[in-house]
């Protein structure tokens, strides 16, 4: 007899969902029952997701800067099996590093309109779906940078404290409904992305790992782990919480 999976029957919707982060946690959701929509940028290779998901996953491409596109995509979702259980409002984009003198306000603005105009939106379709249902879990991604001061990373820092307070906004409407909304903070997570930025602000693992209390980056399955978590019934009663997941760095 299999053992019993917690998120069985339960539809999962994440975007951003062929990064380090969003893959870790599709898989977890999925090995723990979840059907998966898959929603990443236009032009996306969703192969290997698709290699490891199998039947359990559907691939949307969409722009989640774009208010139709994101409605295309919560109707995608819907498609499925007429509900949302799950949301992991997860897309988000780094950025330069620079100065603010230095800082192109053409990327500040192409920051804050993933990551936060991205978040807003899908907040603004997902809801409506999880208050009419009167159940549901919308996990948002921040960052230890939307707690904290990043040098340099002027959109991106701007960016996920707005996440923070999306969040905090989201769980007050949200809770009278059955409706919980959640924001996780990664720190330091070792990824693509994260290589990116070290690259950028000329340094590397090893040196920076040394200012975490930890002693390391965290794996996109630690991430995974805590979205899982909140997406379940053993967090029926956490609303509105900004979810440290840095190895103890923000503890500093």
């Amino acid at each position: 007899m299999n053992a019993h999976l917690p998120l069985e029957h339960r539809l999962a919707l994440i975007t951003g969902a062929t990064g380090a982060i969003g893959a870790a946690t599709a898989a977890l959701l999925a090995e723990r029952g979840a059907r998966i929509v898959a929603v990443d940028r236009p032009g996306t290779d969703f192969a290997a997701l698709e290699a490891a998901l199998g039947a359990a996953l559907v691939a949307v491409e969409a722009d989640v800067t774009d208010e139709r596109s994101v409605q295309a995509y919560v109707a995608a979702a819907l498609a499925v099996t007429g509900r949302i259980d799950v949301f992991f409002n997860n897309a988000g984009i780094g950025g330069p590093v620079a100065r603010i003198a230095d800082y192109p306000i053409a990327e500040f603005r192409k920051v804050m309109a993933v990551n936060v105009e991205g978040v807003f939106l899908g907040l603004k379709h997902v809801l409506p779906v999880m208050q009419a249902q009167e159940s549901g879990s919308i996990v948002n991604a921040a960052s230890a940078s939307g707690v904290t001061g990043s040098p340099g990373m002027w959109g991106y820092n701007a960016s996920k404290h707005a996440v923070v307070g999306l969040t905090r906004v989201a769980a007050t409407e949200a809770a009278p409904h059955g409706v919980r909304v959640n924001c996780i903070a990664p720190g330091p997570i070792r990824s693509p992305m994260m290589g990116r930025l070290d690259d950028a602000i000329g340094s590397e693992e090893a040196k920076r790992a040394r200012g975490i209390p930890a002693r390391r980056y965290g794996l996109a399955s630690e991430v995974a782990g805590v979205v899982a978590f909140l997406a379940s019934d053993d967090s029926t009663y956490v609303n509105g919480a900004v979810h440290a997941i840095d190895g103890g760095l923000t503890a500093i």
